[in-house]
């Protein structure tokens, strides 16, 4: 019969698959590289991490650092605790992991599935702090009689477990025919294992390092960011960053769209980092295509792990709306092109002002002629686009002429309202919808700090009306 022993032979030999469909847009076939996906998913424990928990035990275990009945202390992100979780469920050690609390519920929940302990740390603080999840781990395995910390981040056997296994499998699967070699970058062991092994066999293979903007490791300043499993705001030991060529940082929001887009158009269930490396490959290719490489340039693109431990935050779209990473229609249009687009041919001044010494009654006519409800007020004589010093409303003349009729008579200097909340002409949409739902009236879009236009929630409804029209 042909079975394996335990769970933990299982881990490794993940599949290559050909990722046609994210590709297609790079350009022609015969001009765009053939890009492959890692699908380190597909490990028992769902990440690539799967690779390095049994390494750094049984490293351990030789060296008698852990010893039946110990406990094994880690700070994770959460795939590693899943693989050392396995590994310590067959061995029967007591697991307890340090977490950030930005981490997902589902990695929480996965790692007391198997019977470990999480502790939670702040996620906005230095690692030096004593708070940081690093400092936590290391003080409970120094408190704990028998504890021991594997920390991946010096282990050399986390490097170690990708120079034997990660590195091999992709020269095997690809035919030594592998050009490029993306990969997402935290602890930095799988792209040192998997890049000495490859480029052992092909020098001139270019290894391309994906980082999470606010992360220090391609060189930008820390701060904080969303993407869990990949970046850091310190250089971990087991990182050799001689043998990455390249780096490309990538955004919260080009991640979770990349990640989003691959679930969607290869059925690949990805996590935030799998969208991360993807958003680097993409643009590897991008590039390889307009030199006109063509299928022979082969770019592996290694995908960490499952969308499963994202579905309360990347796959809810809830939680993406409040953290602004899901796209909307107005995160894509201009306010200036709804200027443009309204009042398409009609006999409209682009922006219809208010002067403070007109009279009410004139003001009141001027909104009627032109078919608006509210204008900006200006003290100024002449072209007043940039003295602008408050603003009128239907509804508020309105409220004031029904109270006292002689209001009509007044001038537009008594009566005035502030001025209207302000947008760029090249500010989404976006800014503007959420100015509008928050009350304001209206809102003035200005160039160069000269008024060109005044948009309404009705400008905004007539704008999405019009666009689904010509779409439909």
């Amino acid at each position: 019969m042909d079975v394996h022993e335990s769970i933990l032979d299982v881990i490794g030999g993940t599949p290559l698959v050909r990722l046609a469909r994210v590709s297609r847009d790079l350009g022609p076939a015969e001009r765009r590289p053939t890009l492959l996906g890692k699908l380190e998913m597909l490990n028992p424990g769902g990440s690539v991490k799967d690779r390095i928990a049994l390494g750094m035990i049984e490293a351990a275990e030789r060296a008698g650092l852990l010893r039946p009945g110990g406990t094994i202390v880690e700070p994770t992100s959460g795939n590693t605790g899943h693989g050392l979780a396995i590994a310590a469920a067959l061995k029967g050690y007591r697991c307890i992991f340090v977490m950030a609390d930005k981490q997902s519920a589902e990695k929480q929940a996965l790692l007391r599935a198997y019977g470990a302990e999480v502790v939670l740390c702040p996620t906005n603080v230095p690692p030096e702090s004593p708070e940081s999840y690093y400092a936590v781990a290391r003080r409970l395995a120094r408190d704990i009689p028998g504890a021991f910390q594997p920390d991946q981040y010096s282990n050399p056997q986390n490097p170690a477990a990708h120079e034997a296994t990660t590195g091999p499998e992709i020269w095997t699967q690809t035919a030594g025919r592998i050009t490029h070699f993306v990969c997402g970058v935290g602890t930095g062991g799988t792209i040192t294992g998997a890049a000495r092994y490859l480029k052992a066999r092909r020098p001139e293979l270019v290894v391309v390092g994906a980082d999470p903007e606010g992360s220090v490791l391609s060189g930008d300043t820390a701060r904080p960011y969303l993407t869990e499993g990949v970046g850091e705001d310190f250089f971990p030991a087991t990182l050799e960053p001689a043998l990455v060529d390249r780096w490309v940082r990538v955004s919260d929001r080009e991640a979770f769209a990349a990640a989003r887009r691959l679930t969607r158009e290869e059925g690949i269930l990805a996590g935030e980092s799998c969208g991360t490396a993807l958003v680097a490959a993409l643009q590897v290719g991008r590039e390889l295509t307009a030199a006109g490489a063509g299928p022979d340039a082969v770019v592996v693109v290694l995908l960490p792990d499952t969308g499963r431990n994202y579905l309360s935050k990347l796959y809810n779209d809830e939680w993406m709306r409040q953290h602004g990473l899901l796209g909307t229609t107005g995160a894509l249009v201009r306010v200036g092109e709804l200027l443009r687009d309204r009042h398409h041919g009609a006999d409209l001044p682009p922006l219809v002002i208010a002067r403070t010494t007109d009279s009410v009654g004139e003001a009141i006519e001027r909104m009627q002629r032109f078919g608006i409800s509210q204008m900006p007020v200006t003290e100024a004589e002449g072209d007043a686009s940039a003295g602008l010093v408050g603003s009128i409303a239907e509804k508020g003349l309105l409220e004031r002429a029904f109270r006292d009729p002689g209001v009509v008579a007044r001038t537009v200097g008594e009566v005035m309202d502030p001025p209207l909340p302000v947008v760029a002409d090249t500010a989404a949409l976006d800014e503007a919808f959420a100015l509008l739902s928050a009350g304001a009236p209206a809102v003035l879009a200005v160039r160069d700090g000269c008024a060109i236009g005044v948009v309404t929630k009705l400008d905004v409804l007539e704008y999405l009306a019009h666009q689904a029209v010509r779409e439909g």
